[in-house]
């Protein structure tokens, strides 16, 4: 699905403020009500949107040790890793990447120790797991700048 410029607004607006209104939603990117309300439920029905949620502070929520853990793999299935890594209640997010290794994850621990736990006896004893990275977090920014981005003006 090609994205004109009022979806990438309603995108926009969604990802900083998921709870605002349609009301609010339709006056913020200048579109009638029922216009904002029709393209909300396309970008839905479309996948584009797949929910709403809450962005948490990591830190206050009391996991104080973050790390992108990276796991190099011998042959396996990938779907039932995923299950497996994704049943681990301390990673956010797996990714299944190219490169030296094989999967990224985000590890929210509550300290160094719960992470050091999760890396060595979690990760690190899966089956097919051949090596395992671990990238200390210092810092956490993100950014939705790539909403902005228009479809045409990529060659």
């Amino acid at each position: 699905m090609e994205l004109d410029a009022t979806d990438r607004a309603i995108v926009t607006e969604l990802s900083r403020d998921g709870r605002v209104s349609i009301a609010a939603l339709a006056e913020r990117i200048h579109v009638s009500r029922a216009h904002c309300y029709s393209r909300l439920n396309r970008l839905q029905d479309a996948g584009v949107i797949t929910g709403f949620t809450v962005t948490v502070d990591p830190v206050r929520a009391g996991f104080g040790a973050s790390a992108h853990v990276a796991l190099k793999l011998r042959q396996h299935n990938w779907r039932e890793l995923r299950a497996r890594l994704l049943s681990i209640p301390e990673i956010s997010q797996v990714s299944l990447i190219g490169g030296n290794m094989d999967v990224m994850m985000m590890v929210r621990a509550r300290d160094i120790a719960d992470l050091r736990r999760v890396v060595f006896e979690q990760l690190q004893g899966l089956p097919g797991v051949v090596d395992t990275q671990t990238y200390m977090i210092f810092e956490d920014h993100s950014s939705d700048a790539y909403l902005q981005q228009d479809g045409a003006d990529r060659d």
